[in-house]
């Protein structure tokens, strides 16, 4: 039955306005579903006071924060007015069918709308609770949640379509299936970055707080955020660089976890000596060494040996590693000479420093080879220097 007040203004505009009975019919219902609007906003206003009392009487609740963080209860309680607005407009528009089920339409997709926010909050809420654990940081789900975000509006889209336009939801599924070569197309790097999430994840090549380095794209950094499509890495330089997923996959990159979760950090250096200045030691030579060098006051030849200065540098260097503080004695150490070159004789020194704290360890190998080559004429041998 027709409100009162609507029968009074279809008369007012048809008898004193002179429109038509048609457009007034419509001018007054469209009037009171205004009206209704206003009183369901009304109403979701008055319900967002009374869940922000109630909140605040359980704000020291994980989970209420949680809530009120992503927006649940918020976009929960949307769903409200469209559902009341749903059920109140067959008492505005009924001289207007046509109105009446298109603005229902309108109401169904609101609400679907608002199911889709509150699901995509609870999501986040899923992801912040599985970050909250120290000991997964270093598993991010956060692509996986991201894909579940993707198929939950792009269904949910659908959905919201279909019912505007008043077709089977199946319908409009089955067309997109015909055309699936360009929704790959267009999902092309959602996939991509899906399936390379997959394999890192399982493989575990990345995680969170990972320093790795990829010569190709000049990143060398931490990473910071794995999501679908991107792995934000910061660099040393704190410029970030964006890197997509699958490019980890695809290509090889350098993680430096292993080195950072060892007992030791590598260090590889060369001294090259200069090939004129190799010679045997007489006795005295050797026992002149011996007298300067505390580490070497104990050496002993083997019987019919004649020792290179070289060799017994090399020595010293064995020794003076075995006894800095640094070194970790329990991982290789090797020094050894390489294959004379045009640029001299190479001994390599191989070890490893307890300190991996980058600043640190540069230190401490600075101030090691820094002794290590001003012992060189101590052993009556030369640094190669290159000359024209």
């Amino acid at each position: 039955m027709q409100l009162n007040l609507g029968q009074h203004m279809n008369d007012f505009l048809v008898e004193v306005m002179g429109f038509s009975k048609e457009f007034a019919d419509i001018f007054d219902e469209t009037l009171i579903a205004l009206l209704m609007i206003a009183v369901v906003t009304g109403i979701n206003y008055i319900c967002q006071a009374l869940l922000v009392r109630i909140i605040r009487r359980v704000e020291k609740k994980r989970w209420s924060r949680m809530l009120i963080k992503r927006k649940v209860l918020h976009h929960l309680l949307h769903i409200l007015p469209g559902l009341f607005l749903f059920l109140l407009l067959p008492l505005a528009f009924v001289e207007a069918p046509k109105l009446l089920i298109f603005s229902q339409h309108i109401c169904i997709a609101y609400i679907i709308y608002s199911v889709l926010l509150t699901l995509n909050g609870m999501l986040l809420i899923v992801l912040d609770i599985y970050n909250s654990k120290d000991e997964r940081r270093s598993h991010p789900i956060k692509g996986v949640i991201q894909i579940f975000q993707v198929l939950l509006f792009f269904i949910g889209g659908i959905i919201i379509v279909a019912v505007l336009i008043n077709k089977s939801p199946a319908t409009l599924f089955a067309g997109l299936g015909a055309s699936a070569a360009v929704l790959m197309l267009i999902f092309k790097d959602s996939i991509l970055g899906f399936v390379a999430g997959v394999q890192l994840s399982a493989n575990d090549m990345i995680r969170l707080g990972d320093w790795v380095q990829l010569p190709k794209d000049n990143a060398n950094g931490l990473v910071e955020e794995i999501t679908l499509n991107t792995v934000k890495i910061r660099n040393f330089d704190n410029t970030i660089s964006t890197i997509p997923p699958y490019t980890l996959v695809n290509t090889s990159f350098i993680n430096w976890r292993g080195m950072k979760e060892s007992n030791g950090r590598r260090v590889m250096k060369n001294i090259k000596l200069n090939v004129n200045t190799l010679s045997f030691c007489t006795p005295d030579e050797l026992d002149a060494i011996r007298r300067r060098i505390p580490l070497m006051k104990d050496y002993e030849t083997r019987l019919g040996e004649i020792p290179t200065n070289a060799q017994l540098y090399r020595i010293y260097i064995g020794r003076y590693l075995n006894a800095h503080p640094e070194v970790n004695q329990e991982m290789d150490m090797i020094v050894c000479q390489k294959e004379a070159t045009e640029y001299g004789v190479p001994i390599q020194v191989y070890f490893f420093l307890r300190n991996k704290i980058w600043k640190e360890y540069e230190q401490i190998q600075s101030d090691i080879f820094d002794h290590l080559l001003v012992m060189v004429k101590e052993f009556g041998l030369k640094l190669y220097q290159y000359s024209d």
